[in-house]
């Protein structure tokens, strides 16, 4: 069983503690690294590595002074430590701080987005299973166009989440890189070993190449497939929202005991949990624009990006936690009406057979242009007079002369449209 990740589960990886925790372990293995490579004392980072601590409310002290926060962080964590801080941060620059963390906290996040779609991905799956031969109209332009099911209209959400899980695994997988490089990725005052002993201790990568930061087309890559990831969702939330309208109501997200609707009319059962996706998806949408706009930056690197990654990197991810959990729920409930189903399908007298109608024309010797208009001509009958098409067909002598009654009835067979389903399924969901 895929384990749901709570809300509070990501919310904690962007808590000033976990923050502050994730900047002192890249301190405090940098000065391992370079306790191995013989550049500072043994002792003094086995000290480092026992007493140093941090305090929030003394760093917002320090910070309040500095208007630095890395400044503010390592004065405070000076002051636990003793004379042997001074190894600390020897090399660094902030932003190998920064940066390395945020790969480590970014990785943590992906992992349990890419945990929450594998659980939507099965959620979907056992629906469409369940609903593989619940037959339905398929529309086109809002309009009944031709007889599928819902479940191949859940296959069609599975394979494109699908993608999107492949997308954010390459995201996180972007994202995943940290750099010791120093103030503009020269190496100059710490030398590369001293990176590679950080980043493969946390789990991360070295970027081959930085410069004060690591380069923002890594976080845009990831906040994008979040935006596509997102913006999918919205699009299964709109046509559960269409498939919920009274006219429709094919289908509907689930009303539990004691939920009410509206505070004015008693009767509302509304989709709300779907009107919830198509809201959110506009802020990770929005995000994702700005992740894209940090790309550009001033030489080798400005502050600029910093203010906006610092909204958008916990907004997103929990948003996306939230989406995926929410949504995952909302079809692993959902009320599915396939009497409804049919009577819709039906609506229109049997016009959704009327392509059949016109190749089984055309298949007999009728020119395609003579068949189209025949064709139309009396579908323009079942619209304006309310017509039953297949009556109209069978009764006409222009079309009698190339088509028997008995080809007739095989044309208004629904098995005709769904006899690839199976073949469907096997393509998506079969190893």
């Amino acid at each position: 069983m895929i384990k749901r990740y709570t809300r509070k589960e990501m919310a904690d990886i962007w808590t000033d503690e976990n923050k502050y925790r994730t900047w002192l372990e890249v301190e405090v293995l940098a000065c391992e690294a370079m306790a191995e490579a013989g550049r500072i004392p043994k002792q003094a980072a086995e000290v480092i590595r026992q007493k140093a601590r941090f305090s929030i409310d003394r760093i917002e002290e320090i910070e309040a002074e500095t208007k630095h926060d890395v400044i503010a962080f390592l004065t405070n964590v000076a002051e636990y430590v003793g004379p042997e801080a001074r190894y600390i941060h020897m090399g660094l620059t902030s932003s190998d701080v920064l940066d390395t963390s945020m790969a480590c906290l970014l990785q943590k996040a992906g992992q349990i987005i890419l945990k929450d779609l594998d659980n939507l991905l099965e959620v979907i799956k056992n629906k469409a299973l369940e609903h593989k031969n619940t037959v339905m109209i398929g529309r086109s332009h809002g309009i009944h166009a031709e007889p599928i099911t819902f479940g191949l209209k859940l296959a069609v959400w599975y394979d494109e989440m699908r993608r999107n899980r492949k997308r954010v695994e390459r995201g996180v997988e972007s994202v995943s890189y940290g750099k010791i490089s120093g103030a503009v990725g020269t190496f100059a005052n710490i030398p590369p070993e001293i990176e590679a002993y950080v980043c493969e201790h946390l789990g991360i990568k070295p970027a081959p190449a930085s410069t004060q930061i690591i380069q923002r087309d890594r976080y845009a890559e990831f906040f994008a497939a979040l935006a596509v990831t997102a913006s999918s969702i919205e699009k299964m939330a709109v046509e559960i929202r269409h498939l919920q309208r009274t006219e429709v109501l094919e289908a509907e997200e689930f009303f539990s005991k004691g939920q009410k609707g509206s505070s004015a009319m008693p009767h509302k059962r509304n989709p709300i949990g779907s009107e919830n996706m198509s809201g959110l998806a506009r802020i990770i949408r929005a995000n994702a624009l700005a992740a894209l706009e940090n790309i550009p930056l001033w030489h080798e690197r400005d502050i600029s990006h910093s203010s906006v990654e610092r909204v958008i990197i916990p907004d997103s991810t929990i948003l996306m936690n939230y989406m995926l959990n929410r949504f995952s729920g909302i079809i692993e409930h959902l009320m599915v009406y396939p009497a409804n189903m049919m009577k819709n399908l039906n609506k229109l007298n049997g016009l959704i057979f009327s392509q059949q109608v016109l190749l089984a024309l055309a298949e007999s010797g009728a020119s395609r242009e003579d068949a189209y208009g025949r064709v139309q001509a009396l579908a323009m009958r079942v619209w304006e007079e309310n017509q039953d098409f297949k009556m109209l067909i069978l009764n006409d002598d222009a079309i009698r002369a190339h088509l028997t009654a008995e080809k007739i009835e095989e044309i208004f067979d629904l098995k005709y449209h769904l006899k690839y389903t199976s073949a469907i399924f096997d393509r998506v969901f079969k190893p």
